[in-house]
């Protein structure tokens, strides 16, 4: 849902239907989803996550406060004269552009890891596979054969299973 006056941005409020807002990681106790900040990283950036530097989050996607100092700047300056800026690759060199190349299936590693920690999630709550399966699109079974064996013992684990 985008608000009005609110071009492309997703208000933390309007989360409500994910269970759980934005959350921040990093210092005091956790459980779940944000027991550990430092095998996470900033989507944006790539910085790995520590115990000093929160991340702020939601849905597998992670930001430090650098970024999101940054980028709440680029937003506040559409809404001002609504221009985008160009997108950072325009102007990257080759080399930094390769080097980016990581950073990216960083981040994807870690949605599939939150989509396991959901998946975990639903099974607690005695979601069937049938359920979770139509609900990403696929059958009972490919949802149980891709998940099933990344659930151990009632624990998400960081590494996914194969398929």
């Amino acid at each position: 849902m985008v608000r009005p006056g609110w071009p492309g941005v997703v208000p933390p409020d309007t989360l409500e239907h994910v269970g759980r807002g934005p959350t921040l990681l990093g210092g005091g106790e956790r459980t779940g989803m944000d027991a550990d900040s430092t095998y996470k990283c900033c989507s944006f950036c790539g910085e790995q996550g520590r115990e000093d530097m929160p991340l702020v989050g939601g849905l597998g996607a992670f930001m430090c406060g650098d970024c999101l100092d940054y980028y709440s700047g680029v937003v506040a300056e559409f809404r001002r004269t609504g221009e985008d800026r160009p997108p950072p690759w325009e102007t990257m060199s080759d080399a930094d552009l390769l080097g980016k190349l990581a950073l990216i299936v960083q981040t994807g590693a870690q949605v599939d890891r939150f989509l396991v920690d959901w998946v975990q999630l639903a099974r607690s709550r005695k979601l069937s596979w049938a359920e979770i399966g139509k609900a990403l699109g696929v059958s009972r079974q490919a949802a149980w054969e891709r998940f099933s064996r990344a659930i151990i013992d009632g624990e998400a684990t960081p590494e996914l299973g194969s398929a």
